[in-house]
This record gives structure tokens, sequence and C-alpha cells, in this order.
């Protein structure tokens, strides 16, 4: 063998050129049309060979062609348009700024392990990585000032195909720096910034890296480096590596790595926002940071970090929360708490387990991030719901309702998802920018204004552009598994643009069952042989590399087009989904499938961005759908029912959904008008499907309601805790303290009953409450009513809260009292509780701090 030395060769890009360069380093071009457009149109074939990725295009565009496009006037003209559309974007004020200030940049730390911001930049998997994209660029348009970090991954997620038989294998090409829209940090000297940390007893030297998204900087950090030995170099290598020892390392890296990084570069944010419990890590760096900076205790350090962390929680399952072997984690952090935080190893290790006292129970970084976030909340009502079931075991002492995780549902960032075409017709009904810098969703409603005609028009387009694409795709996939040159040109006649098309696109899990409509082959033979009303149906997705059953379903709906030759013009499977495939499907097809198994999907974004294009959701009541569903914009599979025998749910499921496509969804499809020849109730259909979704379901909306809910509130407690000498956290620390020593001396003597049995509605009833407090005073509690209507299985259904005054006090009791509003008819009960009591923190609800009156 030889030996090959390397350099890197720059482009030479001419004066006239220059804005191209920067708005190729910004990934504004990617929901901005005209800027996407603008870069394809320089040389439309290497834009497509480099995967639409404007950096890589200039790298591989020869000198020669880059002094023609100088030389074109159109095109410099052009050019100079949207780059002050650009600069004009990143300067003006913002709706943000207008509504609560300036605030310095990266106010808010937004931390997951994935980013889906365009598929030039693979550094994501799925639904959760295009979710915290769409975060980043819906946050960019409002202007919140918000930095996010992630890891740089040397080989990303993997690129799939199918073998003959349809089994996935996994691919890992790996990512050239210099060709991303990434840019290496410099240190002082102008030289690459690297930093040091210790997992373990081994020191980890990790380069700094930055994405400018917008008018916000994600920040990501790579361990591909010379300092490292080769297994350090691999921590950064893959998304989602198998190896718990590696998988563990990433996630210390994340956390902990990563709020070095942002002190390091002068980012103080007030608070921050943990996206899934891979990042959960962080809490420790916050808490060693302030104990040092500000000479705080532990538990001192630890309000302020409870005080100014959001954690948003996305698995509905808890298998799927990320664990560690106790021995795992005790080998790579042991060393650092025992030094940092001082803090015995037992009491550390706790803070991640259900019950404190385990020695078995794996270490759960979603219970580590609930127990230090004041603010939790799960991606849709449903799994809101379900979340306060799966974690209540936290907060014993509580009804499920106030188990402290709320909700804000996903959305999609609409300037991202939604076609151009769509989007500029939309833009002729408005002279607002309803994608852009706009928190007034009302103006959705401008989409009753299109005309019939014109919106069916453009969908289309879409769809004859989407059959186009797969058609394309499908000619890669044979010829890559040496198909014959008749088995090529039959392509020319799979998939028809007149025909009804339903699509499926999304990671292959079992709970996700996306070979559901495979179960009866009779009923799916009718549907796409039908010679009046045919369907059609598109499927794409990927297994993760170590879920055999995931590959098994893929297996299964491969096997079934081979076994079936009736199949082959009418179902199709596309290989390596990424997101310009979704942008293609989501675009083009009639109706957007989804079938999980419920309540097992969390949010599922990719029916939103179906919808956003005018596609009604064929979909189980689970997830966003659950909340959004109204019968006037899609179809419900079922009722939301909960089977016990899966086998039974597979059949009713599979057969509705045979049912509503040959009795509703065909039928109203394929029903035209006589005079217009346009299916104007589909229309309608498909103009109330864009203006609920984007109405409710857009990532601007998401964002306003993090901003409203959670990102002011935690700025507020923040600033309440660290001023003055961070006094208040260390009162409340104390106070806590307290509570903890004494709490079992608490005891409610007595409590009165209504000096009548009947009330009248609209009266109220005073209630009183005798209590022995022990060392505790009455101005460190809160004494509440807990009261509502009674249900007849003895259930108060929906519980009211009314705060007690004291109305009397000595040295052995108190009496609370407090007077509750008897609003409705019917019967009514009542019960006492304490908890800590500090104006600052009204909302606190601590485990093991709450006590029920009880006889």
């Amino acid at each position: 063998m030889f030996k090959l030395n390397s350099f890197t060769v720059l482009p030479t890009v001419p004066t006239k050129l220059k804005p191209l360069l920067e708005m190729a380093n910004n990934l504004w071009f990617s929901w901005n049309k005209d800027a996407f457009s603008l870069f394809e149109k320089i040389e439309p074939e290497i834009w497509e060979d480099c995967g639409n990725n404007p950096i890589k295009l200039i790298c591989n565009l020869p000198q020669k062609r880059m002094e023609e496009i100088a030389k074109d006037e159109e095109f410099v003209s052009e050019l100079n348009i949207i780059y002050a559309s650009f600069t004009n974007y990143l300067e003006s004020k913002t709706w943000y700024e207008g509504q609560y200030g300036k605030k310095p940049e990266g106010h808010v730390a937004y931390f997951s392990c994935e980013f889906g911001l365009h598929e030039s930049l693979p550094i994501y998997s799925g639904g959760l990585g295009v979710l915290s994209g769409d975060h980043l660029k819906a946050a960019s348009d409002l202007g919140v000032p918000l930095v996010a970090v992630g890891l740089l991954y040397r080989e990303g997620y993997f690129r799939q195909g199918l073998d003959p038989e349809g089994m996935q294998q996994e691919f890992y090409p790996k990512n050239e720096w210099f060709s991303l829209p990434i840019i290496p940090i410099k240190d002082q000297d102008g030289q690459a910034l690297k930093l040091k940390m210790k997992i373990g007893d081994e020191t980890i030297f990790y380069q700094i890296w930055k994405v400018q998204v917008g008018r916000n900087p994600l920040i990501l950090l790579d361990t591909d480096l010379p300092e490292n030995n080769e297994h350090q170099k691999t921590i950064t290598q893959r998304l989602y590596v198998a190896d718990r020892d590696t998988r563990l390392k990433q996630e210390i890296l994340l956390g902990i790595g990563g709020v070095k990084a942002l002190r390091y570069l002068g980012f103080r944010p007030s608070c921050y926002h943990i996206n899934e419990g891979h990042s959960a890590f962080l809490i420790l760096e916050r808490l060693r940071t302030l104990m040092k900076s500000r000479d705080l205790t532990f538990n001192e350090a630890r309000e302020i970090i409870w005080a100014s962390n959001i954690f948003t929680t996305h698995t509905p399952v808890a298998a799927g929360n990320e664990l560690f072997k106790q021995e795992l984690i005790k080998k790579y952090l042991e060393t650092w708490v025992k030094e940092n935080l001082n803090l015995a190893w037992d009491d550390f290790v706790a803070l991640g387990l259900k019950d404190p006292k385990s020695k078995t129970e794996e270490f759960c970084l979603t219970i580590l991030a609930l127990r230090f976030s004041s603010l939790s909340n799960g991606v849709s009502k449903l799994h809101g719901e379900v979340s306060r079931e799966m974690w209540k075991e936290l907060w014993p002492e509580l009804p499920i309702r106030e188990v402290p995780i709320g909700h804000i549902t996903n959305g999609v960032h609409t300037a991202t998802w939604m076609s151009g075409e769509l989007e500029k017709i939309m833009s002729r009904f408005t002279p607002r920018s309803y994608v852009k810098e706009l928190a007034d969703f009302n103006i959705w409603k401008i989409v009753d204004e299109i005309p019939d005609h014109t919106l069916w028009k453009i969908h289309n387009e879409r769809k004859k552009a989407l059959i186009d694409y797969a058609r394309e795709r499908l000619r890669f996939q044979l010829q890559r598994r040496g198909a014959n040159a008749d088995e090529i040109n039959r392509i020319k006649s799979i998939l028809d643009p007149e025909v009804l098309t339903i699509g499926f696109a999304r990671r292959f899990a079992p709970y996700k069952r996306g070979a559901l409509l495979f179960r009866d082959m009779e009923k799916l033979k009718k549907l796409v042989t039908d010679p009046n009303m045919p369907v059609q149906f598109i499927f794409a997705g990927k297994a993760h590399p170590a879920d055999d059953n995931g590959k098994k379903i893929i297996k299964t709906i491969f096997q079934a087009l081979i076994d079936h030759p009736e199949f082959s013009k009418r179902i199709i499977f596309l290989e390596d989904y990424d997101m310009d495939m979704a942008r293609y499907l989501v675009q083009g097809v009639d109706v957007w499938l989804n079938t999980p198994r419920r309540p097992l999907e969390a949010s599922g974004t990719s029916g939103m961005k179906a919808a956003i294009n005018g596609a009604p959701n064929l979909s189980v009541l689970d997830g966003w759908w659950d909340e959004a569903f109204d019968q006037t914009h899609g179809w419900a599979i079922g009722h939301g029912e909960m089977y016990k025998n899966l086998e039974h749910q597979d059949d009713v499921e599979s057969t509705l959904i045979y049912r509503l496509i040959t009795k509703e969804i065909a039928p109203l499809y394929y029903e035209k008008d006589e005079e217009s020849n346009l299916p104007l109730s589909w229309i309608t259909m498909m103009k109330k499907t864009i203006k609920s979704c984007g109405q409710d379901f857009n990532a601007h909306r998401m964002v306003c309601d993090y901003i409203t809910h959670y990102y002011n509130p935690a700025e507020q407690l923040h600033i309440a805790l660290t001023e003055n000498a961070c006094n208040d956290a260390r009162m409340i620390a104390d106070l806590n303290n307290k509570l903890r020593k004494h709490w079992k001396d608490i005891k409610i003597l007595e409590v009165s009953k209504p000096e009548q049995e009947v009330v009248l509605a609209g009266n109220k009833v005073e209630i009183t409450a005798k209590m022995s407090l022990g060392q505790i005073k009455p101005d460190e509690i809160f004494a509440e009513v807990y009261h509502g209507q009674l249900s007849p299985k003895g259930v108060i259904t929906t519980p009211k809260i009314v705060k007690m005054e004291v109305i009397e006090h000595n040295n052995t009791q108190t009496v609370f009292k407090a007077m509750i509003p008897c609003d409705l008819g019917g019967q009514y009960a009542y019960t006492i509780r304490i908890r800590p009591g500090n104006e600052n923190l009204e909302n606190k609800l601590l485990p093991g701090l709450v006590y029920w009156y009880k006889e």
C-alpha cells in the first residue's frame, strides 16, 4: 500500500457571488423557496447529485461555470433580491422582541441528541430530530433568542437498502465536514476550538462546530480528533449507537460537554430545555458550575436548576426511555460526582431511580430530568395523560391529574413542509407573512379564498412530481439489485396520477404496524384493482439497525409485492427515507395513513406535514390525531379503543381501514361535480385540513406555547433565585430541608363539616381545619381544600383547589379556614391537604412533601 497525503481545495467565489456563499452557510436556504430554487438553477444535475447541499454544489462547481454565472446579469440580479430578503430576515425587528423586548443571544438553551434541519446535514434519524429542527426554525422566525446544542456525527444515521429478499441493509457513509453547512469555531489563536473533559478515568477532547439556523446558532460537539484514541474518536461516530458503553459516553458528552461549551462561548441561558432524556446530564454540569461560582450547596444549586429546567418527554412506554445499568453509570460518573457535587454515590444514583434504595433498577435519564425540572411536558394531550400515568410513582401522594407533567402538542414548520406552489398561492391572499414571523394563527382562514380549481391544480402538479420522483427512485433501487432492462422499463407504468394515492412513511417499529394493510390480501387486492375506484399506496421508512422485528415488517411488505403481481403497479416501497423524500410524499399524496397501537404514538408529526398540504389523515386516534380529529378533515380508525388481544385488534382495525377506503374515502375522492368536473366535496375537505392544521398544529404555535407556559416562567424563577447572592435559593433549600426533617410530625386533627347537609348552588361553604404542625410554622406551608363534584364511584371528577388562610395559631395547634364555591348542583366532596409553602413557587409539588387528611 502507498501513503496518500491530502489537502483541501476551496472554491474561488467571485465577488458578485459572495452572498451565495453566505446564504449557503445558513440553513435559512432550506425553508426559503426562492433561495432553494436559486441554488438549483446554478446546475440542476450537480444540485441533485449533491443532495440539495449548496456548500457541496459550490465545491463541485467548475471554476469556469462559477465565472459564467457571475457574468449572468439576470442571475446576479435575482441573487441580490434574495440576499436582500435574507439580510432583512436577519436584521429586522422580530415578533419576540416586540412582545418581550430584546434579550441576549442564547437566552434559551435547547439540547437534543439529533436535529433534522435538512437532508444535506444528516445528523438525524426521524421524528425527534425533525421536530428539533422545526423547533429551531420556528424559534428563528419568531425571533426567540435560542442556542441549540447537539452532537456532530461522523456517520450520522444509516443509509438504507433492501437486499433481493427484502431484508434491510445498513450503510454508513462518512460525512465530509468541508462540504456541509457547518463552521468550525476558532479560538483566540485562530485555531479550531477544542475543549476537554473527563469521562470516567479518560480525558476526552472535543471540537466545537456551529450551524447557523436563521438567526440562531446550533452548537455541535465532535470527538473525531487526533488528540483522542481510536475508541474515543468513535463517541460521536453514529447516532443511536447500539453499544451501551458508547451511548452513555455520548450522552455525558452532550450534557456535561454541551454546558461547558456554552459557557466557554459566552452564552448565559436563563433556562434550559432538555428535549428528551438523552441530554439530562446537563443537570450535573449546571450543578457543578453553580456550586463553584456562587458558593452554593448541592441542595441550594438544585433549587435554581429545578426552577429553570424544562423537560420534554417523547416516549409513551417506560422501556423506551434511556436506561443504563448502575455499574455502567458508576464506571463513568462516580469520580466526577464525588469531586464536583460533594454527594455520596448512593444519593446520586437514587436521583435516577423510581425506588431510591434499589441496587438492581437501571438508572433512568427521564427520571433524572423529571426530578430536576419544574416544568415537564408530553407532546400531545393524550401523551400528557399517558406520561402522568407512567410516572405517577414519582409523586405517590398526588392524584394522577396533578402529576406535574403537562403537554404542548407538537407542530410542524410550515415553510419547510408546505409546497412552494401552495405557499405562493396563499401569499396572494394576504399581505402578511403567514409562514415566517406570525403568531396570529387565524390568518390560515384565507385558504377558503383559494379557488377550488386552483387548489386542485396545485395538488395534481405535486402528485405528478411525487410519482416522477418515485419512479426515479424505483429505477435506482432496481439497478442496484441488478434488475434486467424489462423490469426497469416497466417502471413507466407504475403508479397513476389519476388514482387515489395513500402514503405511509415513518420508522418501522412494531407498534406502528406498517404491514397492517397487508393483513387481508384479498381485500387489499380488491382495493388496488377496482375498475372504477382504484387505490394505490406508497410506503417508505427505516427500521432501527437493532430492531429485527421492524426489519421483518419491511420484509413482509416486500415479499407481498413479489408474491402478488397484481400489486406491482399500485403498491411500492421506497428505500432510504429521508427529509427530501418526505417532502415529496407529504406534498403529493391524497391521504396520509397512520396505524399505531394507541396510546404508543406520542405525537406523530408526519400527518401534520401532509395535512398542511391538503392531505386528510386516515389514522388511529392516537398522538396529535386524537385531539385534531373532528370528522370534517379526515377519518378515524376506530374510536380510541384499547385491546388486550392484539391479534384481534389487528383484525378489527385492518377491516376498518378496508371499509373506510371502500365506503367513504374512495367514493368521496372520485365523486366529480358535473359542471366543473372537480371533486368539490374532496376539495372542501382539503381546505378544512389545511386550515385546521395550519391554525393549531404548526411549529410557530408550538414555540409560542413554550414561550408563554415554559420559557417565560422559567426565566422569571431563574432571575428570582439568582439575584441578591442567590438568597431565595438558599432560603428555599433551608426550608425544604426543615420540612423533610419534620414533615412526619404534621397532623390534621379535625376538619369541619357544612352546617347544612343541602346547600343551594351559587353559595359558598365555610371549611375549617385544625392542625398540629410541630416545628413547622404556618407560613412555611400551604393548606388547601381539594374539592369538587363527586362521581358515583366516589371520586372527585373535576377537582378545584382553594388556598386556606390562618385564623388562629398557638403553640400547639393552628386553625385554617377557606370558603369553597358550590357552582353546580349534585353531590360534592372535599378534603384537606398540606404542601410546602413559598410564594415564588406556588405550584411546587415535591415528592414526599404532600400530606392528605386521613381519619
